[in-house]
């Protein structure tokens, strides 16, 4: 068996960890942020190969993944419904995602977490990959880089290959069921539900709460309202801090200015549906996310492979992120199983994630056209379906066909926005 170095602890590098320990190996994960991860992030869509990965990890058969909802609704800014569909899906936390995983790994003693490390720089010979960090060198016969969109390990063997602004934002959080009116929980909280106002998106759905909990009245509800911020100085005041810092490669949640948060409340309520507005007025803390395109050329390099964020980002329209992460980790156990801890294996992970990645990226882009097409040019006269953009937003292409919509009436199945 092998010696397996994984370079980023967040959810693709333990997916990868725990089915490479259940294969046998010796891995040791590298994460570069101390102490607990818990209760980071936000939502996450899940998808069948998703479900199927965790079960492959050694989820139990009665684990609560998420909780589920039975279909969508689109709500005008005045909160009446412009159109609804029947879509049941299981909407999850990354907190959720990040316990279950990180609690697999007592049961793999084969697999070492490590926290508070740095990755630099990689060299490699024929047989073996040294990873060089703040905590010395480590050694093994092959390196996973899970490392993110900001990845050391691409950057090295790929410089050319850097994130792509696509001139918009996503104001991003979490609320408490607990401090939401009855008017708001009936309004949105039970279906994965939409707002379209011009130029803009929102979108959010219920997720596991505080500690984790999926009881009704624990819950919390994640949202994600797309903005645009098309000139390079509007993206940088937005991430600038209230002291003036400005963080070019992402703001942490707890920099992003006071101004720029009371501004985007102010716009909720002059913008939203009312259960949407009283969302993102009640969130605690809104944290913000740049919209960014990155596609690798290539995902294997020797004895060092790309994985998840490292590899591909796509926009989050689609709801992929985290599945594309769990698919990759699956190949590459695949592709171990097959040729052992050895360049051919990376290689012909590549084969089979290269195309998928692509694809998924390509997916993405289609679906934010509108969102960029507004932060280039300043136009939101398009006219978008709010049926249509139900159907496509973040769905599993595995599970479901194209869904069957009930419309208030025949006016409202569309508008311009």
């Amino acid at each position: 068996m092998a010696d397996v170095l994984v370079a980023g602890g967040s959810l693709g590098g333990l997916m990868a960890a725990v089915l490479l320990g259940r294969a046998g190996h010796a891995v040791t994960v590298l994460e570069k942020a101390a102490g607990t991860m818990d209760g980071r992030g936000a939502g996450i869509v899940t998808h069948t190969a998703l479900e199927e990965g965790l079960r492959r990890c050694g989820m139990p058969a009665d684990y609560a993944l998420g909780i589920e909802v039975p279909g969508r609704v689109t709500l005008d800014s005045e909160g009446a419904v412009l159109g609804a569909m029947d879509m049941p899906q299981v909407l999850t936390s990354w907190s959720r995602l990040y316990q279950l995983l990180h609690g697999m790994l007592p049961n793999l003693p084969q697999v070492q977490y490590r926290q508070g490390i740095v990755a630099h720089s990689v060299e490699q010979d024929a047989d073996r990959v040294r990873l060089h960090t703040s905590a010395g060198v480590f050694e093994g016969d092959i390196l996973v880089a899970a490392d993110g969109i900001r990845s050391a390990v691409r950057q090295q063997y790929w410089p050319q290959v850097q994130p792509q602004y696509a001139g918009y934002v996503a104001w991003r959080g979490l609320c408490d069921e607990s401090v939401l009116s009855r008017a708001a929980r009936e309004a949105v909280f039970d279906r994965f539900s939409f707002c379209l106002p011009p130029g803009e998106q929102m979108l959010g759905y219920p997720v596991a709460g505080p500690g984790n909990s999926t009881r009704v009245g624990e819950r919390a509800w994640n949202f994600v309202w797309y903005r645009s911020a098309p000139t390079p100085d509007a993206l940088a005041q937005l991430l600038t801090d209230a002291d003036g810092v400005h963080y070019p490669q992402g703001i942490p949640p707890n920099k992003v200015s006071w101004r720029s948060v009371a501004g985007m409340r102010a716009d909720g309520r002059r913008l939203l549906a009312p259960a949407f507005a009283e969302i993102v007025e009640k969130c605690a803390q809104p944290f913000l996310q740049p919209i960014h395109d990155l596609g690798s050329s290539s995902l294997a390099n020797g004895r060092v492979a790309l994985l998840g964020d490292a590899a591909f980002v796509a926009r989050p329209h689609v709801g992929m992120g985290v599945t594309k992460a769990m698919q990759d980790a699956l190949a590459l156990d695949q592709a171990m199983r097959a040729h052992g801890p050895t360049p051919q294996a990376l290689r012909a992970y590549e084969d089979i994630r290269l195309p998928a990645g692509r694809q998924v990226v390509e997916r993405a882009r289609r679906l934010g056209a509108y969102m960029q097409a507004c932060g280039q040019d300043g136009s939101t006269a398009q006219s978008r379906d709010a049926l249509a953009v139900m159907a496509e937003t973040a769905v599993d292409l595995d599970r479901f066909h194209p869904p069957q919509a009930q419309v208030p009436t025949p006016a409202a199945a569309s508008f311009t926005a």
